[in-house]
């Protein structure tokens, strides 16, 4: 189950990357996004060594990072 949040997790952040990287003025740099990718791979490991709340925990820390420095842009 982890391995799957992980992955959903980081392809939601390649996608924003994706968007951002193809403005002219992009409003951030590749080094924002290595915190939350590190973040999904750490809540990886977490998950698949057997401490499920220490993951679940990443994450949420991972949405939170996304969230609050990165800043998507959600369709309304």
């Amino acid at each position: 189950m982890y391995d799957w949040l992980a992955i959903l997790a980081f392809a939601g952040l390649i996608v924003l990357f994706l968007q951002r990287s193809s403005m002219d003025e992009p409003p951030d740099t590749v080094w924002h996004y290595l915190p939350p990718a590190i973040g999904c791979a750490l809540s990886n490991y977490l998950g698949n060594e057997g401490m499920g709340a220490l993951a679940i925990l990443m994450l949420a820390a991972v949405a939170g990072y996304v969230w609050f420095v990165l800043k998507p842009r959600l369709p309304s």
